[in-house]
């Protein structure tokens, strides 16, 4: 038997089963059941609103196999058969994070797919896989941040038992799951949960479309939506942490506000379930109020991305300094992000045209809360072509960005790829299919990047599915030269990281940064990176006495009595006394 439960607070609704609609039963608090016996898992179903005689699939329906505009499927999560009752978890502090796509992590785009490349991510030494958004979104393949049904992995991708079957085999290899969801707005097309309740803000929008109704007339239900939607990716698949987009946009005048709400429910969960479960957000607020704990008056998630961390070594890798990367670009930016993880707190922003962020507490707040990375999907996405540092760099400068990367006090993060150099692009791509839509989106985007200054004609159509193919890895260049060593210089560092404590410390006030003329040297306790970033030889030195090579991006390093030669574009990191 199935109980049919849908929230329809101000209007009638009624179940439609094999063509027949089914009158259902409202209680006081708006919401509408049916039992249905001979309903169980694998019934086709839909709901049907008195405005319209069109079946809308269920807003938290677990299984949409004829995608987002189809009737739902009944799912049992209690019908697939976990292998990981010894997993016991993963935790932020101390991992190495590797982000992808599912759509292009394989020539197949699909769970199944990924888990045959598993045994390469464990080989590079990564703890957390981060997928991005694998919820229901419209038509085949897209970056995932246009999800529509909140509770149903895509179908493309291998729908609920694909996901799990992922995460079983993430936790059988050490792995840990982290995934990507977005509650701050509903995709163009195929949100029908707004039809059947006040999901959105009656005068609040954000960059994407409305606002979530997060505060406003019936917008506990609203947060009831999100928070199970949440709990139920970290019980019923066993992910072990969540990525929240872009958490600036959920906008929420209430006295405990949702990312509040969300740890103090994931808390909760954690304790009954016996193991870490993480909240990292994506913030554009420097603000660290977010990841102080609950205890001390913040909001209590575990982590947050950091981009004034990626900012400062890609502008002063690139040398680019458009946008938001004008403020950015110099040895003093790198050496304040190093030591305080944000550039911009309570300082000016030429691009925000105003005083932006709050510092830091160097003491209080450890480096391993904030999430840091040379490349991610958004900023190599949302550059023009889609183009990878791999494409503009030296791979002698490659490693120098690996190497101040992989021995921060920061949580890393790497992009699929990244580890070897991977000379493909990663475009933004969809697959709309209405043509409204498709051309719209097609216009936009070539309209968004003439603004800044590249020719329409060089902007990818997003909807030609050469655009989604060029931007699949190509897994033949792994073991090519010119890929093979970086991807080597990937593991010794993760595999340096992970040996010495100094490399892991993620205490901010025990970092020291100094710099010169295209130089800088990070002291980590007993350990010093130093990177040369300059295109001669360069003697730097180092406040103390070197006693062993740890780690160089090449050779030529020379030890001196409290220096060290390095030649151009080259890192170390020594043991010093």
């Amino acid at each position: 038997m199935t109980t049919f439960e849908v929230w329809v607070p101000e209007k009638t609704v009624q179940l439609r089963l094999d063509g027949q609609d089914h009158d259902m039963e409202r209680g006081d608090d708006g919401w509408w059941r049916l039992d249905v016996p001979s309903a169980g898992p694998g019934t086709d179903y839909a709901y049907v609103l008195p405005d319209g005689d069109t079946p809308l699939p269920d807003p938290r329906s677990l299984w949409q196999p004829e995608g987002v505009h189809g009737s739902s499927r009944v799912y049992d999560h209690s019908s697939f058969t976990w292998s990981d009752d010894a997993w016991t978890g993963r935790q932020l502090p101390g991992s190495v994070l590797y982000e992808m796509h599912v759509g292009t992590f394989t020539l197949q785009g699909t769970f199944d797919a990924a888990i045959a490349r598993l045994d390469h991510l464990v080989d590079l030494g990564v703890d957390l896989v981060e997928l991005l958004p694998v919820n229901a979104f419209n038509g085949e393949y897209n970056w995932g941040y246009d999800g529509v049904c909140w509770y149903a992995p895509h179908e493309a991708y291998g729908g609920p038992d694909g996901l799990k079957r992922f995460v079983d085999a993430a936790h059988a290899k050490g792995l840990g799951v982290v995934l990507d969801v977005v509650y701050n707005h509903f995709g163009p097309s195929g949100a029908y949960a707004p039809m059947f309740a006040p999901y959105l803000s009656a005068s609040g929008s954000n960059p994407w479309g409305a606002a979530v109704n997060l505060d406003g007339p019936r917008s506990d239900e609203v947060r009831r939506y999100i928070i199970d939607s949440m709990l139920g990716w970290l019980r019923d698949y066993h992910i072990d942490a969540l990525r929240l987009d872009a958490v600036h946009a959920l906008v929420d005048e209430t006295a405990v506000h949702l990312l509040e709400q969300m740890a103090v429910e994931v808390e909760s969960l954690s304790v009954h379930l016996g193991r870490p479960l993480s909240l990292i957000a994506e913030s554009d607020l420097n603000d660290p109020t977010l990841i102080t704990p609950r205890e001390a008056g913040g909001y209590g998630l575990h982590g947050q991305w950091d981009d004034d961390v990626h900012h400062a070594l890609h502008t002063l890798l690139t040398g680019e300094r458009q946008g938001y990367y004008g403020d950015f670009g110099s040895l003093e930016c790198l050496e304040t992000v190093l030591t305080g993880a944000f550039f911009h707190a309570g300082t000016w922003s030429s691009f925000r045209q105003r005083r932006h962020g709050r510092p830091v507490d160097r003491t209080r707040v450890p480096g391993h809360r904030f999430v840091a990375y040379l490349q991610n999907h958004d900023q190599i996405g949302n550059r023009a072509v889609g183009d990878r540092l791999s494409a503009s760099l030296s791979p002698g400068l490659l490693r120098v960005g690996a190497t101040l990367l992989l021995t921060s006090p920061f949580t890393p993060m790497l992009f699929m790829g990244e580890e070897w150099a991977a000379s493909n692009p990663w475009q933004f791509f969809t697959s709309h299919p209405e043509p409204d839509l498709a051309d719209a989106v097609r216009t936009g985007r070539r309209r968004e990047f003439a603004s800044h200054g590249w020719a329409e004609t060089e902007v990818p159509d997003p909807q030609d599915p050469a655009t989604f193919a060029r931007s699949k890895l190509d897994w033949s260049e792994v073991d090519k030269p010119g890929h093979a060593e970086i991807l080597d210089l990937y593991k010794r560092l993760i595999a340096l990281r992970r040996s010495h404590p100094d490399l892991s410390d993620p205490r901010l006030d025990r970092v020291e940064v100094w710099h010169g003329d295209q130089y800088v040297v990070m002291r980590r306790g007993g350990c010093a990176v130093a990177a040369n970033l300059a295109s001669t030889p360069q003697t730097v030195s180092l406040r103390a006495t070197p006693s062993k090579v740890l780690l160089a991006t090449g050779p030529g390093v020379v030890l001196q009595r409290d220096r060290v030669e390095l030649p151009p574009e080259s890192a170390v990191v020594v043991r010093c006394r």
